[in-house]
């Protein structure tokens, strides 16, 4: 054949590992070249193959070019009508992706095309489509990958951490997988009026989110919280209020309910910017299992927490048992022996003694009463002091680091830190350990927290380090979302964020500051 030497090279041009939403570019250009036409178009179909998902066209745009051939080209497709002259369908997995049309034969009057060129055309559309079948595969693998990588950090934060946090890691790491702008966590309102309350965020919104409730009636919440995954293109604050009240307009939505063995805790709700892609279908998979594990994950940490306060309440019924079988009852019988000496003597002066012996006995029943009164009542619930849940994160971070990252504290750090400025280190610390584990490919991990630090206008800090001797941060590169959340976060408190070399000047240190 004699364009098989040209046929090579479009075959190569649409090959390689690359994007799928690259691949569709390179092949109207290569037809194009291909059959020497000064026009090409692909029609694509949509995951649903009901509609035309993508027009790409390459070449001539004047009225009197052949580019007015784009309408029969989608009608083909869709509608079964006439193909144009020269097209033919791109096959991938056995299934039609889209129609591939070249009009305008250079050198020609009229389209001027011949069967060699058809026979190219049709060769270069199988190899387009094992080409897109090929790099469709391996974005899944790598999707699937990024997601089972973020469940087992999202499992294992949770089964480590406090409740208090357990919502917020949620939040968090659903917007970073999904590569959304706000990720919100909805539960039924704790004042039992019925409406549904945001008790975790992470994103842009998330300041003007949290704390704000909704009617559990609202039409795309009701299905989410019955247990039905939905999916919106552009919701209208109608739709979903909570999400558009700080933002007026928002993306692409989904609402995936936080739900397991029968059980709903409540809804996660992944919104992205307007005029973002819409979630695809294995987004849409991917995210509803990672909603499914969450709330197995939520189940089982509750169901930790509760056996453990079931455990200590069992030990203060034993403590308040045996104080009330043993020593009260041995008290009780020593102020008898007591009270019948004194009744036996005869001389004033150890009466007096007995009398007051008597009387600091009764005294000491009270107390020892009050003490099991206390016993018996349910613990009070408090937020785990700043060490623990350091070295909880840092534990749950050995997992996906392959090692225990060394820990410091410098200072009283639990007496120094309040609890807003703990709660947003203690998501700054995850964020940081969980961009070392993706992406420093490190050794050595040293994370250190110092209660002593001071920020350049004099106010008390504490100040976190989070530095690995692994690859750096690559010259010019742009801040990731997980930086950015973690500036948001120090600035909001009137803090900061900077970035530098790791230890002897290999890797990356991450270092964040905030007013005590």
């Amino acid at each position: 054949m004699r364009e098989l030497p040209r046929l090579l090279r479009a075959v190569e041009a649409i090959g390689g590992d690359i994007a799928p939403q690259a691949v569709p570019d390179r092949i109207v250009r290569a037809a194009a070249e291909l059959a020497d036409a000064r026009y090409a178009a692909l029609a694509v179909l949509d995951e649903v193959g009901g509609a035309v998902g993508r027009l790409v066209t390459h070449g001539a745009t004047a009225p009197d070019d052949p580019a007015g051939r784009t309408e029969p080209l989608v009608d083909a497709l869709l509608n079964g009508g006439p193909p144009p002259p020269l097209s033919v369908p791109v096959p991938v997995h056995g299934a039609t992706y889209g129609l591939l049309q070249v009009a305008g034969k250079r050198g020609a009057t009229a389209d001027g095309f011949t069967a060699e060129d058809r026979q190219l055309l049709r060769v270069l559309a199988t190899e387009a489509g094992a080409a897109i079948g090929n790099a469709r595969l391996h974005e899944a693998v790598r999707q699937q990958a990024r997601w089972m990588d973020g469940s087992l950090e999202l499992t294992a934060s949770l089964l480590s951490a406090d409740e208090d946090n357990a919502l917020a890691v949620v939040a968090e790491q659903a917007l970073r997988l999904a590569g959304a702008a706000t990720g919100v966590v909805l539960v039924p309102a704790a004042d039992g009026s019925g409406d549904i309350e945001a008790v975790a965020a992470s994103g842009e919104a998330a300041g003007g989110v949290i704390g704000t409730t909704v009617p559990a009636d609202a039409p795309a919440l009701r299905r989410a919280l019955g247990g039905e995954p939905v999916v919106l293109e552009e919701p209208a604050p109608a739709e979903l209020p909570l999400i558009a009240a700080p933002t007026d307009r928002q993306g692409p939505t989904m609402l995936l309910p936080l739900a397991s063995d029968g059980t709903t805790l409540g809804a996660l709700v992944i919104s992205r910017t307007p005029g973002s892609p819409a979630y695809s279908v294995p987004e849409r998979a991917l995210a509803t299992q990672f909603a499914q594990q969450a709330a197995l994950a939520l189940l089982l940490a509750r169901a930790r927490r509760d056996r453990e306060q079931l455990a200590v309440l069992e030990d203060r019924d034993r403590i308040a048992r045996d104080l009330h079988d043993l020593v009260i009852q041995r008290l009780f019988a020593v102020g008898m022996g007591l009270e019948r000496a004194r009744r036996a003597g005869d001389r004033e002066e150890v009466a007096r003694r007995i009398d007051r012996a008597t009387d600091e006995l009764d005294a000491t029943v009270q107390e020892i009463r009050t003490t099991i009164f206390a016993l018996q009542q349910p613990p009070e619930e408090a937020p785990a002091a700043l060490r623990t849940r350091v070295l909880r994160e840092t534990g749950a971070a050995a997992a996906t680091l392959g090692f225990p990252p060394s820990v410091t504290f410098t200072g009283p750090v639990d007496a120094l830190v309040g609890e807003e400025t703990a709660r947003h280190l203690v998501a700054a610390l995850r964020e940081a350990l969980s961009n070392a584990a993706r992406h420093a490919d490190a050794g050595r991990v040293d994370v250190v927290v110092d209660a002593t630090a001071r920020l350049p206008d004099g106010r008390d800090a504490v100040r976190l380090t989070v530095a690995d001797d692994g690859r750096g941060l690559p010259a010019g590169r742009r801040r990731s979302s997980g930086l950015r959340n973690l500036t948001r976060r120090a600035e909001s408190l009137g803090g900061s964020v900077t970035l530098g070399p790791g230890p002897d000047g290999a890797g990356t240190a991450v270092t964040w500051q905030a007013p005590r």
